[in-house]
C-alpha cells in the first residue's frame, strides 16, 4: 500500500463514496461561470494537491484575485509549484512580481526572467507586460536597449511587440511625433486588441479627422452591441472624444455612447456624471446627481469621489466639508485623488482645525498613486513648515517629483527648494529621491493608458 498512486487512493475513495467527492476540473471551471467561487477553489484546490499542473495555475488564479497580501502570497508560492511544466505559470507568476508591491531588485529581475521564459516557449502575453518592466525600473537593466528589443520583435512579427512600440512612444514622450505610425498599427490589430479603439481615437482626436473618428465610433458600437467589445472601451473611447486636451472635443457625441452602455454598465453612470461636470450645458446639477446616485447604488468609488469633490468646491452644491470628507473617505482606498482632497482639508482647517499628521498621510497616499497635485502640495508643508518641521531634504524630494506638472509655482518651487539646500544635504536629498521614485515604480505601471487584449 505504501507504493499506492495518490491518484489511485484518491479514485478508490471517491468509488467508496458513490464519487461525490471527486474533485474534477471542468466542474471547476463551470462553478466560475456561475460564480460559485468557493466550489471552484475546492476542486481546484484538491486537484493542485495531486500534482496537477493546470488546477495550480487556476487556484494560483483564484488567490491572486482575492487581492488580499495573504492571498498575494498564497498565489505566489501555488505558481511555483507549476512552473517547471507550465509557461503559463512562469508568464502569471511573472506578471505577480512585476507588479507586487515594493517588490526588490531581485524580484524584478527574476519577474524578467520568468516572462522572457515565457514569451520565448510560446506565451505571448508576457510581451507587454516585460517592456514595462523594463521601462519602469531602467535602473536593473542597465543593457537593455529597449526600443531595439521591440524592433527585433517587431521584424519577427509579433503583434504584441506593435503595441509594446506605442507603449515606449508614449513613455518617452513621443507620441505625438508617430501619430501615422500608430494609427497604421493598430488599423492592423484592431480586430484582435480592443485597446486599439483608445489608441485610433486619440490620433484622430489630436488630428482633427471628424469623418475618421465618426466611422470608429459606429464601428465601435457595432462592436459592443455584437458582444465583440467591451463596455469598458465604449467608456475609454468616449473618455478620449470628451477631452479638451486632446483636441476639439466632441462632448455629445460621447454623453450618447455613456447612457446607451449605463443600463448595463454601472460605471458610466459616474462618467456621465464626471462629463456633466467639465460640460455643464449638457445637463444641470440635478441630473448629475441622479447619475452620481446610480453609481453609488452600484457600489461605484468614483462616485464617491465626485460628489466629495462637489461638496469640497462648493460651486455647484453648497460647500460642506462633513459631507465631502464622509464621501471622499469611502472612495480614498482605492483613488489617489480623494486622498489629495482629504489631504487639503485636514491641511487648510476646513473642519475646524489643521490635522497635519491626517494630511500628510493622504497627501502622501495621493502622491504615491500618481497625483502631481499631492507632491507639490507635500513640497510646500516640508518648505514651509506647514504644521510640521520643516524639511528640506523632504521638500526637495517632492518639489522634483512634482516638476512634471510643467506649472509655473512648480518650477519656481523646485528651483527656490533648491538653492536652500545645503551640500550636506544634497547627497541625502538625492538618495531619497532615488528611493522616493523606485518605491513608485508600481503606481507607474497601473498608470499606463494601453492594456493588451490579445489572448
Amino acid at each position: 500500500m505504501a507504493n499506492t498512486s495518490p491518484h489511485l487512493l484518491l479514485l478508490s475513495a471517491a468509488l467508496l463514496s458513490g464519487c461525490a467527492g471527486l474533485p474534477d476540473q471542468q466542474l471547476a471551471k463551470e462553478a466560475l461561470k456561475r460564480g460559485d467561487r468557493q466550489l471552484a477553489e475546492q476542486h481546484f484546490s484538491q486537484l493542485a494537491e495531486l500534482g496537477y499542473v493546470d488546477a495550480q495555475i487556476g487556484l494560483a488564479d483564484l488567490q491572486l484575485a482575492n487581492g488580499t497580501p495573504e492571498d498575494l502570497d498564497k498565489a505566489e508560492q501555488t505558481y511555483r509549484l507549476a512552473l517547471d511544466e507550465s509557461p503559463r505559470a512562469q508568464a502569471r507568476l511573472g506578471k505577480l512580481l512585476a507588479r507586487k508591491a515594493n517588490n526588490s531588485v531581485a524580484e524584478r529581475r527574476e519577474a524578467a526572467d520568468l516572462l522572457n521564459a515565457s514569451f520565448n516557449a510560446g506565451e505571448p502575453s508576457s510581451l507587454l507586460p516585460l517592456v514595462m518592466l523594463y521601462l519602469q525600473y531602467p535602473q536593473d537593466f542597465p543593457d537593455m536597449n529597449v526600443q531595439q528589443r521591440i524592433a527585433t520583435w517587431r521584424q519577427q512579427g509579433y503583434a504584441q511587440a506593435d503595441l509594446a512600440q506605442i507603449i515606449f512612444y508614449r513613455t518617452q514622450g513621443t507620441y505625438d511625433e508617430h501619430l501615422d505610425e500608430i494609427e497604421q498599427i493598430c488599423q492592423n490589430l484592431i480586430s484582435e486588441a480592443d485597446s486599439c479603439y483608445v489608441e485610433l481615437a486619440t490620433v484622430y482626436q489630436k488630428q482633427g479627422q471628424a469623418d475618421k473618428q465618426q466611422a470608429l465610433v459606429e464601428r465601435l458600437m457595432a462592436g459592443y452591441r455584437s458582444g465583440a467589445v467591451p463596455a469598458q472601451r465604449v467608456d475609454d473611447v468616449a473618455s478620449v472624444l470628451a477631452d479638451a486636451e486632446l483636441g476639439q472635443p466632441d462632448a455629445e457625441t460621447a454623453q450618447q455612447m455613456l447612457e446607451s452602455i449605463a443600463p448595463d454598465y454601472p460605471a458610466a453612470w459616474v462618467s456621465l456624471a464626471r462629463l456633466l461636470y467639465d460640460y455643464p450645458a449638457l445637463g444641470d446639477i440635478e441630473q448629475m446627481q441622479a447619475y452620481l446616485e446610480q453609481g453609488r447604488a452600484a457600489a461605484l468609488p468614483r462616485a464617491e469621489l465626485l460628489l466629495g469633490r462637489l461638496y469640497y468646491e462648493g460651486k455647484l452644491l453648497p460647500q460642506d466639508p462633513q459631507q465631502a470628507e464622509e464621501h471622499l473617505r469611502k472612495a480614498a482606498p482605492s483613488e489617489p485623488s480623494a486622498n489629495y482632497f482629504l489631504g487639503q482639508i485636514y491641511l487648510r482647517g476646513y473642519l475646524g482645525d489643521i490635522y497635519p499628521q491626517q494630511a500628510l498621510d493622504h497627501l502622501l497616499s495621493a502622491a504615491r498613486g500618481g497625483q502631481l497635485n499631492a507632491d507639490f502640495a507635500l513640497a510646500q508643508m516640508f518648505s514651509q513648515g506647514k504644521g510640521i518641521q520643516p524639511d528640506l531634504a523632504n521638500a526637495y524630494v517632492f518639489s522634483q517629483l512634482a516638476l512634471p506638472k510643467d506649472t509655473p509655482a512648480a518650477i519656481e518651487l523646485a528651483s527656490e527648494i533648491n538653492q536652500r539646500l545645503a551640500p550636506a544635504e544634497r547627497l541625502k536629498a538625492e538618495r531619497m529621491l532615488r528611493e522616493e521614485r523606485q518605491l513608485r515604480g508600481n503606481a507607474w505601471q497601473e498608470q499606463q493608458p494601453m492594456q493588451a487584449q490579445l489572448p
